[in-house]
């Protein structure tokens, strides 16, 4: 299963200062993390972008996926980041660790140099940056983000290992690109005015989210239906489903917070909202 959470680039839009703005996204990178999504798309809106657009939301996001020991080896100072002291602590679970079948510890490193016959330079928490050898089917690229298993810190004894990356991805693309990506899965539109989930729902939806997901959100006071230009009336009209002609191609326009007792729900609310029971179990797992 591969899940991709899409927010706008206007997600910050009515923080009051960068501070806010930053523990905002802060809240955002849990939500993707506690749900173990494997992409984080930021796509544009720069109709709802107030002081803080899409660049600020993809560098702050990348910043907070970045593991600990590796972001004052990653990441310069920039404007950018002034406040990412303010951000909570992600805890991302298997980012180091040992493995029951081989012995050495899992940690992240961070390509710096890619040099030739496949060896690259990697930075990953020691004391200097270590050369290493690239699996014979791996191809990575500098900045890349790779598994590495340390056998032995003094001599150093590292190798590079072919092993799903804990965390999210970050990017920024449109949301038609990000919906017609072949391991999009069911693709569902949060919003306030789609069809209300149920109890009776979560069983069916779980089954179609066990084969991959891709789900979006709307930003304060600026929801999807006022991003891509749609009607609310439309929505609501169309039961759930795809919503013409206007919709860019989701499966499902789902409302998850039916019973709501504020008038408005910030986008890393209904994040939680709303992952929560689409990433169930299914009973057939």
């Amino acid at each position: 299963m591969t899940l991709s959470v899409l927010v706008p680039s206007s997600l910050v839009r009515e923080a009051e200062d960068q501070r806010e703005a930053t523990r905002k996204l802060g809240y955002v990178a849990r939500a993707a993390t506690v749900f173990r999504a494997d992409r984080l798309v930021v796509f544009p809106d720069r109709e709802g972008e107030r002081e803080w657009g899409g660049g600020f939301v993809e560098t702050v996001l990348r910043y907070a996926a970045t593991p600990p020991h590796l972001r004052k080896e990653v990441w310069d100072r920039r404007d950018e980041l002034a406040y990412v002291g303010v951000l909570p602590p992600l805890r991302i679970a298997s980012t180091t660790g040992s493995d029951s079948n081989e012995s050495g510890s899992l940690t992240q490193g961070i390509v710096t140099e890619v040099g030739p016959e496949g060896r690259v330079r990697v930075t990953c928490g020691l004391q200097h940056p270590i050369s290493l050898l690239t699996p014979p089917h791996m191809r990575v690229e500098e900045g890349e983000r790779v598994t590495i298993r340390i056998s032995s810190r003094e001599p150093v004894r590292a190798r590079i290992v072919d092993a799903p990356q804990p965390g999210y991805d970050v990017s920024r693309m449109d949301l038609a690109e990000a919906l017609g990506r072949p391991d999009a899965g069911i693709r569902v539109a949060t919003s306030r005015f789609g069809r209300p989930l149920s109890a009776h729902d979560v069983a069916d939806l779980s089954r179609q989210v066990a084969g991959g997901a891709t789900v979006a959100f709307g930003a304060p006071g600026r929801g999807l239906p006022d991003i891509l230009g749609i009607e609310t009336e439309a929505v609501a009209a169309a039961g759930g489903g795809e919503v013409e002609p206007d919709d860019p191609g989701f499966d499902l326009w789902l409302n998850t917070i039916p019973n709501q007792g504020s008038e408005v729900v910030r986008t890393e609310e209904a994040m939680f909202a709303s992952l929560a029971p689409l990433t169930l179990p299914s009973q057939t797992e």
